[in-house]
C-alpha cells in the first residue's frame, strides 16, 4: 500500500499507520464504492492496517479506479455496484461519495445485509438523516461515519486517553480550530455546490461537533448560535469559506468551534488544525498537524495539570484503534469503536448548524 500521507493536500490526507490487525487474513472482507473523496485511501488504510481484506472497488469514473488500485495492489475491480452489493463475503462498503450520494447508497448497502462506512459528512439533509435513523433501528446494521480529524490523529486518539483516566477532570469546554487549505483547482465541481457537499458546518464542521460530543461525554446538546459567510471567494458564490458555531451539551460543556479555508501557502501542512479542551483539573492542547515554526511534526499534546507543565510528541506511538474495533463491532454486533447514536447526533448538530446559520458577508 503507497504512502499517501499528503500533509499539504488536506482533500489526499491518508494516514499511514502500524499493522494492528484484530482478525486474520481473508476473515473480514470488505470493498469500496465512490471515488469522489480522497479520504478514501486513509479509511481503507485504516481497515487495511487493523487486517480486514480490501477486496473489491467500484466506481464508474476509469481513472479514479486505476489510481485506487495502484495506491491499493491487489483489490479487484468490480463490473458494477450490484456485483459487490450481491456478494455474500463482503461484510461492509466504505464509500467516499459526493456528500449528497453518500446516504442513498448507504441504504442499499444496509439492504444487501451489510455495515456502511461512509466519510464524512454523511448527510446533507436532515430528512437524509431521519431515513438513516429509522433503517439502522430496523436492521441493526451500522452506519459508521469517518470522522478523521479524531480518528486518524494520534494526538486527538491520546487526549482521548487522557481525559478518560481523569488527568483534566470533568470537561467543561472544547474550542476547536479546523482550518484547511482550499486547493481550488484540483476540486472537484461538486465541491462548490451548495445542494451536493452541503455547506461548511455540515461538511468540515461535523468533524469538530463529533470531537466535542466524544470528549465532553455528551450524548445531546443544541446549536446555541451558528455563522457562516464567503469572505474572499466571489468565483464560487455557493462556497461557504468561514463559518463557526456555539454548541451547548446536555451536562452544561460547553463548544465553540471554528473552520474555514483560508490556510495560507506558506504553511507546510494542509491545515494547522487544533483543539483545547478546557477540564476541572486542568486543560489539553492538541496540534494536530503541525507545530508552527518548529521541527516538532504534528500530534504534540500540551497538558497542564496540578503537577506542572506536561508535552507529548505521540506521533507513532499511540496507533488509530478505531479500526479494530469497528471490524470487531461489525463481527460481534457491539458499539465499542463508535455508537450508532453517537455518529448520528454530531451529524444532526452540523446539519442544525448549517440550517440555522447567519450568513454573515455581503
Amino acid at each position: 500500500m503507497a504512502n499517501d500521507f499528503q500533509m499539504s493536500d488536506g482533500m489526499n490526507y491518508a494516514p499511514i499507520g502500524k499493522p494492528s490487525p484484530v482478525v486474520g487474513k481473508g476473515e473480514f472482507l470488505f470493498a469500496a464504492i465512490g471515488l469522489d473523496h480522497g479520504h478514501i485511501h486513509g479509511m481503507c488504510n485504516g481497515l487495511c492496517e487493523a487486517g480486514a481484506t480490501l477486496k473489491y472497488v467500484y466506481d464508474p469514473d476509469p481513472a479514479k479506479v486505476a489510481d485506487f488500485c495502484r495506491r491499493h495492489p491487489g483489490v479487484a475491480v468490480a463490473e458494477s455496484e450490484e456485483q459487490i452489493l450481491s456478494d455474500p463475503a463482503i461484510r461492509l462498503v466504505a464509500s467516499a461519495a459526493v456528500t449528497s450520494e453518500r446516504c442513498a447508497l448507504g441504504m442499499r448497502v444496509i439492504d444487501a445485509g451489510k455495515d456502511y462506512f461512509t466519510d464524512k459528512a454523511p448527510f446533507t439533509t436532515l430528512a437524509q438523516l431521519s431515513v438513516a435513523r429509522m433503517k439502522t433501528a430496523r436492521t441493526g446494521r451500522k452506519y459508521m461515519v469517518y470522522f478523521g480529524e479524531r480518528l486518524h490523529s494520534e494526538a486527538a486518539v491520546y487526549a482521548g486517553q487522557l481525559i478518560k483516566s481523569g488527568a483534566i477532570g470533568r470537561v467543561v469546554q472544547v474550542i476547536g480550530l479546523g482550518p484547511h487549505r482550499l486547493n481550488a483547482p484540483s476540486r472537484p465541481d461538486w465541491f462548490f455546490k451548495k445542494e451536493k457537499y452541503g455547506g461548511i458546518l455540515c461538511d468540515i464542521g461535523s468533524h469538530q461537533v463529533e470531537q466535542f460530543l466524544y470528549y465532553a461525554n455528551e450524548t445531546e446538546a443544541r446549536v446555541v448560535r451558528s455563522q457562516i459567510g464567503n469572505f474572499a471567494h466571489p468565483e464560487y458564490p455557493e462556497l461557504d469559506d468561514f463559518g463557526d458555531a456555539v454548541i451547548v451539551g446536555g451536562s452544561g460543556a460547553t463548544q465553540y468551534f471554528r473552520v474555514d479555508w483560508f490556510t495560507p501557502d506558506g504553511l507546510r501542512t494542509w491545515g494547522d488544525g487544533r483543539s483545547i479542551i478546557l477540564g476541572t483539573d486542568g486543560y489539553i492542547e492538541l496540534r494536530k498537524y503541525i507545530n508552527i515554526c518548529t521541527d516538532d511534526g504534528g500530534d504534540q499534546v500540551f497538558l497542564v495539570d496540578g503537577h506542572g507543565e506536561h508535552k507529548f510528541s505521540v506521533r507513532g506511538k499511540v496507533g488509530y484503534p478505531f479500526f479494530g474495533e469497528l471490524i470487531l463491532d461489525c463481527i460481534n454486533r457491539t458499539e465499542n469503536a463508535m455508537t450508532q447514536a453517537h455518529a448520528f447526533l454530531a451529524a444532526e448538530l452540523a446539519l442544525r448548524a448549517q440550517a440555522d446559520a447567519e450568513y454573515i458577508t455581503k
